[in-house]
């Protein structure tokens, strides 16, 4: 009997064979076969790999042979990552070497986020959107280049020639998330930019990138403000009745799409950051789309008129602040004490309203993955109309907490995470400088099928297993210090609405349609997403 793990592996084979038909390459179907397509028996070497067809047809440049793996020359000897970079392999009899950078195959289709989750409190992700080919050629390349050196981090080059230091061992990434920020920092031209209500430095240095005492008693507002860690928020009750007021724009019109679902969820945002009367502030609505406008554009765009609309929507929302409720979560910052005046609570009620643009994508991904898994969609109706009778547990939603959490591991919020070491480290007995960029692909580790089971399939049930949370390998959230402070909030907003469109309504079409069983695509644009809603 076909399992569906056997089910979703087969669905793998076929898009890594579909992979090489495109490019080319030879492929093993397994170890000690002999490859397909005809090609020699050989893996697929980092240098090897060029990615996507240029455009123009121009081919790229050989880059050489690839040199050993770093640190494999002699157990417990320490080598430079600086010098392993100079190696020069012997070629054959008459070629001349050349040398040999590390050259990543999964670099030339990483994509660079920056750290952030739901209502994180440092920031919202601002994640490029990904083309499905190249994440494909992405995981496909992860994994060969794993089979190839083992899973020692890889240090490799991309094709603009930053170095990256790549994480492929589930050993390094629970190092990777332990380690302090003194050690590992997140890089800063990335993470700070567009975060705060003044325009970035042209460092990246701006407002929402502080560091030291600033950065602790900012994170220790945010623990106190998004109540980290507790599953149903103390606001819940208002937070709640705002939820169920503007989901009812959800299912107005019998159908669901992507520019719906950011109407009501930003309405409910402003409620629940600003209060009640910030939800029909349509000004403040359209300076926040033009900030979130200027932070995916290039920079050294027009800094007057960003300056301007971040002046007025500063002001705006520090007007708000200053007459919020006691239940909103600009009125808990107001309340949090700050002697050392290191929290700005405008900027922070900023930062949190941003936060929420992650919502709507995942709560149309969600729906559309319970639309096409019936069993799961009725278990959770089911949870729904039972949780109105809940009284004080209102909130918790268990089953569809646990449906968005498979979500986020299917399609994250930020697919990769870098950090930037402070000082030199040493990874696998190999030295590294200052200043390295260090990679964990976090969506290849969330669905790689050697290491997580059914992967690439639907299973909420996953995460009723004990332990769950803190299993390294799933990250929706982060581990350690940068784990988002806001996690469960956003979980308990995520499925309120959930709840409240499931809760008189059934998701009958859905837009892409989605194979139960077999593995399921490897993006999900939520642009496309469109859902039939009908009365139950």
């Amino acid at each position: 009997m076909r399992t569906v793990q056997g089910a979703a592996l087969d669905g793998i084979r076929a898009r890594v064979r579909a992979l090489a038909e495109r490019t080319g390459l030879p492929v093993r179907s397994a170890r000690g076969e002999p490859p397909e397509h005809g090609g020699a028996a050989v893996g697929l070497r980092p240098e090897e790999y060029a990615g996507p067809p240029r455009r123009g047809g121009t081919p790229p440049a050989d880059l050489g042979p690839a040199g050993p793996p770093l640190g494999a020359e002699a157990p417990g000897r320490r080598t430079s990552a600086r010098a392993a970079l100079r190696r020069t392999p012997a070629g054959p009899a008459g070629t001349p070497a050349l040398p040999a950078p590390a050259v990543s195959p999964a670099a030339a289709t990483t994509v660079f986020a920056a750290l952030g989750a739901l209502l994180s409190g440092t920031g919202r992700p601002r994640p490029r959107r990904r083309r499905p080919d190249g994440a494909h050629a992405s995981a496909a390349a992860l994994r060969a280049l794993r089979a190839r050196h083992g899973d020692a981090p890889a240090l490799v080059r991309t094709r603009s020639g930053k170095t990256l230091l790549v994480l492929l061992d589930p050993r390094d990434l629970r190092r990777f998330y332990a380690e302090p920020v003194s050690v590992l920092a997140a890089d800063p031209p990335q993470k700070c930019r567009g975060l705060s209500t003044h325009e970035p430095d042209p460092d990246g240095d701006g407002a929402g990138c502080v560091r030291g005492e600033q950065r602790t008693g900012r994170r220790r507002m945010n623990e106190d403000v998004l109540a980290a860690g507790v599953p149903v928020h103390p606001s819940a009750g208002p937070i709640l009745a705002a939820v169920a007021e503007e989901a009812r724009h959800l299912t107005a019109a019998g159908s669901l799409e992507l520019s719906r679902a950011r109407n009501a969820v930003n309405r409910a945002a402003r409620r629940i950051v600003l209060g009640d009367p910030a939800a029909e502030d349509d000004e403040l609505a359209g300076w926040l789309t033009q900030l979130r406008a200027q932070d995916k554009r290039p920079r050294g765009g027009p800094r007057r008129a960003a300056r301007s609309v971040h002046d007025k929507a500063r002001a705006r929302i520090g007007e708000y602040v200053r007459h919020a409720g006691d239940d909103t979560l600009a009125g808990r910052a107001a309340r949090h004490g700050d002697p050392e005046g290191a929290v700005d609570c405008e900027d922070e009620a900023r930062l949190w309203l941003l936060a929420m643009d992650a919502v709507p994508d995942t709560l149309l991904r969600t729906l559309l993955l319970l639309g096409a898994h019936p069993c799961e969609q009725d278990t959770a109706a089911a949870e729904a109309a039972a949780e109105v009778a809940a009284g004080p547990a209102r909130g918790e939603l268990p089953r569809l907490r646990a449906c968005v959490r498979e979500s986020l591991r299917l399609y994250p919020v930020v697919p990769d995470l870098i950090r930037v070491t402070r000082g030199e480290t040493e990874w696998r007995g190999v030295r590294h400088p200052a200043g390295t960029s260090v990679l964990l692909p976090a969506a290849f580790h969330q669905r790689d099928p050697e290491r997580v089971p059914a992967a690439h399939v639907f299973v909420p049930g996953r995460w009723k297993n004990p332990g769950a949370d803190q299993d390294i390998r799933l990250a929706p959230f982060s581990h350690g210090e940068g784990r988002c402070p806001g996690d469960q909030l956003g979980l308990m907003i995520t499925a309120a609405f959930c709840a409240e469109v499931l809760r008189g309504h059934r998701v009958t079409g859905t837009r892409p349609v989605l194979d139960p069983v077999g593995p399921l695509p490897v993006t999900l644009d939520p642009h496309g997403i469109r859902l039939a809603l009908t009365r139950r």
